[in-house]
């Protein structure tokens, strides 16, 4: 199909044929997220780890050699990672019976300001609180299941991921011949892009998370409460995913201060803590660790992290943004998709044009002129 003939199809065609495609696109990450999800973080992390590839590979290493020494390193600083997070959890695990029965015994107080205050019994309470402990018995299934997955992602994540590198020229090649050959450079171009845009995305958010743990470290420290290391890294994990993650985190720490303090006020100092972390984050270490590649909305962001959750889990949280970020890069490439890029960027409140669509006009003068 020619451009002129793309141009004349009717614009409800269009737009039915992209819900069409999207529908498909989420049946297909749905059903088979168990293939797609361990594929889609072996390329992430095949993606940070390329400039450390190449550069071992320049020093007239063999590419079996550098990818094993490069893969061995992120293991090692991912087991690293993990066993530290695993020795606060089993330290914090210690305290959970008296965690529990402080919470019990401050549900029970919730209870009777509630049927005092509110006209609503006991009785009608434990209907709800017995609905809610069948979704629980559910979600702990749910959990269960995850878990198993999530070791199985952890045994196929290193062996994807070695075979992306070694193959990552051929990889490329063909993504570039399934084109025609006058779109060639523009496939290269998308291809670069979307591998900076990932490196910086990846290599940011993990500067980010270090920063956030940090702050939250000493935000803890100086309020004086239980648990402070566990709490700063738990949210800083959390933090991994945008606005949704952070609110997760928040309600958590408080219910634990509220817990493990002899001080109600410190849940308030907690929330401060975090709120201002929060603020922080979004406006200075986002910004500057991340950097500005992934020009991405909060509405889409929010919208993209909720979807992907729904469709794959936690993985599909995490991969979400990455993944509308790419998106972006190809529809910013296509005339046709240009409106959707801007869509998905953050500059739909500028009344001047992106530099997007000003490098997009420069050239087409320049190939006009020529």
């Amino acid at each position: 199909m020619t451009s002129t003939s793309f141009q004349k199809t009717p614009f409800y065609f269009k737009f039915a044929m992209i819900l069409l495609m999207l529908g498909l696109i989420c049946l297909l990450l749905y059903y088979g997220q168990d293939i797609i999800i361990p594929f889609a973080l072996s390329i992430l992390l095949a993606i940070v780890l390329t400039p450390v590839n190449n550069f071992l590979e320049k020093k007239k290493i063999p590419r079996v050699w550098a990818i094993s020494i490069s893969l061995t390193f992120s293991l090692l600083i991912i087991v690293g990672i993990l066993y530290f997070i695993s020795t606060q959890i089993m330290s914090f695990s210690e305290d959970l019976p008296v965690i529990r029965e402080r919470l019990t015994e401050l549900f029970n107080k919730a209870q009777q300001w509630i049927a005092e205050n509110l006209n609503l019994s006991r009785r009608d309470q434990a209907k709800y609180i017995d609905t809610a402990k069948d979704s629980g018995t559910s979600a702990l299934g749910s959990t269960v299941i995850s878990v198993t997955n999530a070791i199985f992602v952890l045994v196929l994540l290193p062996i994807y991921a070695f075979l992306v590198l070694y193959y990552r020229d051929m990889l490329k090649q063909f993504l570039v011949d399934v084109f025609q050959p006058n779109h060639h450079e523009n496939v290269k171009e998308v291809i670069k892009e979307s591998r900076i845009v990932v490196q910086s995305y990846m290599v940011g958010l993990l500067i980010e998370m270090v920063i956030v743990a940090v702050i939250n470290y000493i935000g803890f420290l100086i309020i004086g409460i239980k648990y402070a290391v566990f709490l700063a890294v738990f949210a800083a994990i959390l933090n991994l995913l945008p606005y949704v993650g952070m609110l997760i985190a928040t309600v958590f720490c408080m219910l634990v201060t509220l817990a493990t303090s002899s001080n109600p006020a410190d849940t308030l100092w907690t929330f401060a803590v975090l709120s201002i972390v929060q603020f922080i984050d979004n406006n200075i270490i986002m910004p500057k660790v991340v950097g500005s590649k992934v020009k991405i909305n909060a509405l889409i962001t929010i919208l993209g992290v909720l979807i992907g959750g729904a469709l794959c889990g936690i993985s599909g949280m995490f991969l979400s943004i990455p993944g509308i970020a790419i998106l972006k890069v190809i529809f910013d490439r296509i005339d046709e998709l240009k409106p959707w890029g801007m869509l998905l960027g953050d500059d739909i409140t500028s009344n001047k044009p992106s530099k997007i669509f000003e490098k997009a006009n420069i050239l087409r003068k320049k190939k006009a002129s020529a």
